[in-house]
C-alpha cells in the first residue's frame, strides 16, 4: 500500500451489503406472516424495513400489534420456510469475491457483523467460499441485536483494533446506528432495504451505490 490507510479494519454487514438476499428474506417473512394469520401487519414493505435485525426484533417490528405467542410462531415459521426453501440460495452481489480479495491484498483486515444466525452465516460463508477473508465474525447469536454496539465492540476487542481504525459498511440504519453507538465510522450502501434519504439521516461518512465502490472511496481517504 503506497499511502497510509485511514482505516485498518473493515467490518461488513452481510445480507443486503455483500449477499443479494433481500428478496428471499422478504418472501420468507411474508409467508411466515401469512402462516400465523398476520398478513395485514406482516407486509413485504414492513418486512423489508426490518432486514438487519435479529429474528425476535424483526417479529416485534413487523408485527407490532401481535401477541408474544403469535410473534414466537412467526419466528418458527420463518425458520421453517428459510430452511425448507431459501437457505440453499446464497448469492453474493456481482464483484464481491473480487472486492474482498482486493481489500485483503491491500492489507485491510476484514470482519462481518450481522443480524443473521451463526448457523446461517457459517453456511453462507462455506457455500460462497468467502469465509477465508474474514478474521472475525459476529452474529445475533453471540451479541445483542443491532443497533446495539456489542457486535462491533466485541470484534474490536478480539482483534485489538481501536475504534478510530475501524469502518462499518452496511445497507441499513441499524448498521449505521450500531457503528455510531460504538464510536465507529460507517459507510452506507444502496443495495439493501433502506433508501438513500433514510440512510443519510444516520449520517454515514459516505453513501455508495454498492460495496464494490469501496476500494475507490478508500483510496481517496488515505493520507
Amino acid at each position: 500500500m503506497s499511502a497510509k490507510p485511514r482505516y485498518r479494519l473493515i467490518v461488513f454487514d452481510w445480507d443486503g451489503t455483500l449477499m443479494d438476499s433481500i428478496a428471499t428474506i422478504v418472501a420468507c417473512a411474508t409467508e411466515a406472516a401469512r402462516d400465523v394469520g398476520a398478513h395485514d401487519e406482516g407486509t413485504p414493505a414492513r418486512s423489508r424495513q426490518a432486514i438487519g435485525l435479529g429474528l425476535d426484533d424483526t417479529a416485534r417490528h413487523i408485527l407490532p400489534g401481535a401477541s408474544d405467542e403469535v410473534r414466537a410462531a412467526w419466528v418458527e415459521r420463518y425458520r421453517h420456510h428459510w430452511f425448507a426453501g431459501y437457505r440453499d440460495r446464497p448469492i453474493c452481489f456481482d464483484g464481491v469475491g473480487e472486492l474482498l480479495e482486493a481489500l485483503q491484498a491491500e492489507g485491510y483486515w476484514l470482519a462481518v457483523a450481522t443480524g443473521k444466525s451463526r448457523k446461517g452465516l457459517d453456511r453462507d460463508l462455506e457455500v460462497t467460499g468467502h469465509g477465508k477473508f474474514f478474521l472475525a465474525t459476529r452474529t445475533v447469536n453471540e451479541a445483542l441485536s443491532k443497533p446495539h454496539p456489542q457486535m462491533l465492540l466485541d470484534i474490536l476487542d478480539e482483534l485489538g483494533i481501536d475504534k478510530s481504525e475501524a469502518l462499518m459498511v452496511g445497507d441499513t440504519t441499524y448498521d449505521l446506528d450500531m457503528a455510531k453507538n460504538a464510536g465507529v465510522a460507517a459507510v452506507a450502501v444502496l443495495t439493501g432495504s433502506h433508501d438513500r434519504d433514510t440512510l443519510l439521516a444516520s449520517r454515514p461518512v459516505a453513501c455508495l451505490a454498492a460495496a464494490t465502490e469501496l476500494p475507490a472511496w478508500l483510496a481517496s481517504q488515505t493520507s
